[in-house]
């Protein structure tokens, strides 16, 4: 017996307003509405995109040890993360390997942890092994998360509540919207400017339909969630990291913290770190995570196989589709290190055919973060 599909407070929503619901991460999930992936892609990139991203795993870490705690188990720094502010981190396992990546919100009496829903009880498990007694992990199962995005996402926000039109990228504070406290960040997946919003699981639907009511918001499914996350150049877990996935290889150096990295006191200090900072020293690594774009209007799908001229196979496609707003198809791949250049030609075998690509520097179109 397959096991029962768990539903998010938005799950009677999502079948009144025409979803099309598949499985995923152990939830049922809408991968499309009415408008179609590539037109909910579109709204997004043009005006404000709501996504219910519920499935993920939101998490309080309370305790004066708490930073000093989970610090340990990333190479990022967590106790000098400001209150107010959020930081994107990894989970590495004792190879080195990335177990989960992660967003960590100091709020200043507790630390909001939020992970990925496939991840989430393997993270909670990791966690409670490595805490100290005197931080407790609190789950937060009766909060809805959604995420809004795009151009005009400010706008449609701050009719609520002016306040958050005076948050800048990475900023996270609890903010009254329709009466609810939330926990807002000025953040998302999609490369656009916008919030992630959790909000009590009780008022979720209402305060979703609020903002539904401004004509600049439609719902967005996982299918162009995840078009606008690869043209953007974010790594989804699973597809274009996993546990036998060193940072060094991924091209995720930028999310280890100097201070993790360099000759001092705070170097290290991580599982795995002796793996990955002998990679960062000697930057031998056999494969390297890239950016492709296609010639021909053909998408190029995961686990594609990649090859040079001569034929020799030199790597694989992890994350792949035709990107609505570059028009063309756009996917990340591992291939040997020596080709991870741009504008390295190779071929993607698809159904018999070689189409050729290009290594092109990610994000594949600009990320439009408000930075102030």
């Amino acid at each position: 017996m397959s096991q029962e599909l768990l539903k998010t407070p938005f799950h009677a929503m999502h079948i009144e307003m025409g979803g099309k619901m598949v499985p995923f991460a152990g939830f049922d999930m809408p991968v499309q509405y009415g408008l179609g992936v590539k037109k909910e892609h579109l709204h997004c990139r043009e005006r404000a995109g709501l996504f219910d991203v519920s499935h993920m795993g939101q998490l309080r870490l309370h305790g004066t040890g708490a930073a000093a705690a989970l610090e340990a188990l990333v190479p990022v720094d967590i106790q000098d993360l400001p209150v107010g502010k959020q930081r994107y981190a990894l989970f590495t396992n004792e190879q080195g390997g990335l177990m989960d990546d992660l967003m960590v919100t100091n709020f200043g009496d507790h630390l909001f942890v939020v992970v990925n829903a496939a991840c989430k009880e393997q993270d909670i498990a990791h966690l409670e092994k490595h805490l100290p007694e005197d931080v407790t992990l609190e789950r937060l199962d009766d909060r809805a998360l959604l995420a809004l995005q795009g151009p005009e996402a400010a706008e449609v926000l701050a009719k609520i509540n002016p306040a958050v039109a005076d948050m800048v990228f990475m900023d996270a504070a609890k903010i009254e919207l329709n009466g609810i406290e939330c926990l807002v960040s000025r953040s998302g997946y999609t490369g656009e400017d916008g919030y992630e919003i959790s909000v009590p699981a009780a008022q979720a639907e209402a305060f979703a339909r609020t903002l539904l009511s401004d004509e600049a918001v439609e719902w967005i499914g996982l299918g162009a969630r995840d078009s606008l996350r690869l043209e953007c150049g974010l790594c989804l877990y699973g597809n274009d990291i996993d546990p036998t996935t060193t940072p060094v290889e991924a091209s995720l150096l930028w999310a280890i913290s100097k201070s993790r990295r360099a000759d001092g006191e705070r170097a290290g200090g991580f599982p795995g770190a002796d793996v990955i900072l002998d990679q960062i020293a000697t930057k031998d690594v056999q494969r390297k995570r890239v950016g492709l774009v296609g010639q021909s209007k053909a998408p190029v799908r995961e686990g594609a196989e990649l090859f040079d001229a001569d034929g020799n196979k030199v790597g694989n496609v992890t994350s792949g589709t035709f990107g609505p707003t570059k028009g063309m198809p756009v996917a990340m791949a591992y291939v040997n290190t020596a080709l991870a250049t741009v504008g390295t030609e190779l071929f993607a075998e698809v159904r018999g055919k070689k189409l050729p690509m290009t290594i092109e520097k990610m994000p594949f179109v600009p990320q439009r973060y408000y930075r102030g």
